[in-house]
């Protein structure tokens, strides 16, 4: 397991029900939870090779809705187009359908059932250098 320093933490309306969807869907390993009562108040996975930890909202960290969203997971995937579909067959929702993008990457951008958002891309190709023109070239196309 890779010991990022920096760890997501998701903050989400049902834990249990999160852990079992990434698990089901993403093939992520539960490290560790600590429920107290029916909450889930602290939970770590591994998720694409990373330590992911999680909660239930609270009133100090509440959920995603549809006016506040929710964190975004900016994840590199060897197949996001099998990811992002894998989601979408188990309730998530297609913001942006994975396409090639002008920056040389393959990706789009999907939210799960607890309101994250997952950024699914391959590796960028472009160089430093070539970013400009290519910012240029997105924002003339509007």
């Amino acid at each position: 397991m890779s010991h990022n320093a920096i760890r997501p933490k998701l903050v989400v309306s049902d834990a249990a029900a999160a852990i079992d969807f990434y698990r089901d869907v993403l093939g992520a390993e539960l490290i560790s939870s600590y429920p107290v009562g029916d909450r889930i108040v602290f939970a770590e996975l591994e998720v694409f090779g990373c330590s992911v930890t999680l909660k239930d909202a609270d009133d100090t960290d509440p959920a995603a809705t549809a006016q506040t969203p929710g964190s975004i997971l900016d994840v590199v995937s060897p197949d996001p187009d099998a990811v992002a579909a894998a989601m979408a067959d188990a309730g998530a929702e297609i913001i942006f359908p994975i396409a090639d993008q002008p920056y040389g990457a393959r990706g789009g951008r999907v939210r799960d059932p607890f309101g994250v958002q997952w950024l699914l891309q391959t590796p960028v190709t472009v160089s430093p250098e070539e970013w400009p023109e290519v910012l240029e070239r997105m924002q003339a196309e509007g």
